[in-house]
């Protein structure tokens, strides 16, 4: 599988208790949905293990999981600070209009006269709406994801965007 395939959903954050189980820090939202998605590929520098789930519920703010093979405490805490990736074909297709982050990090970004004003690097959330972080070799630009308004053509074949924005700015 190549690697550009796996899409980071989470982290192991901690140990909950004696039994193995792991505590989890969530990019999915809700922060549960992270549990629907199995087997998960844990990741730490070059070394890239397969591993299922097989419990895991909400505990308080935190999610915690119990692993196959996770038989003890002591086991669990050598997986501290792993990325958890999965396979992008595990995400249910995204509706009309809605896209993944991973799908637009990546993508060229002009504006809508055909200026090209670099690549999405990343996405903020801010809780009023997304913001894409755009870089160029120059500078970076933070530009509200905000469909038809300033977004105004998402093309994921053609890895483009064009956005109503002043290049300038």
């Amino acid at each position: 599988m190549l690697e550009n395939e796996l899409i980071n959903v989470g982290e192991i954050s901690g140990v909950f208790g004696v039994k193995g189980w792991i505590k989890i820090h969530s990019f999915t939202e809700p922060r549960e949905n992270i549990l629907r998605y199995s087997p998960w590929r844990l990741k730490k520098g070059n070394e890239l293990k397969e591993v299922a789930i097989v419990e895991g519920k909400r505990q308080g703010k935190t999610i915690v999981a119990f692993l196959d093979g996770f038989t003890d405490r002591n086991i669990a805490e050598t997986y501290i600070g792993w990325e958890i990736l999965i396979d992008k074909s595990q995400l249910p297709k995204s509706g009309n209009g809605d896209y993944y982050w991973a799908d637009l990090v990546g993508l060229q970004v002009e504006t809508a006269q055909g200026i090209d004003i670099g690549k999405v690097d990343s996405l903020i959330e801010t809780g009023a709406n997304d913001v894409l972080v755009i870089k160029d070799d120059e500078q970076e630009r933070l530009i509200p994801f905000l469909l038809e308004d300033v977004v105004k053509k998402i093309d994921l074949v053609n890895k483009r965007m064009v956005v109503d924005w002043d290049p300038d700015f």
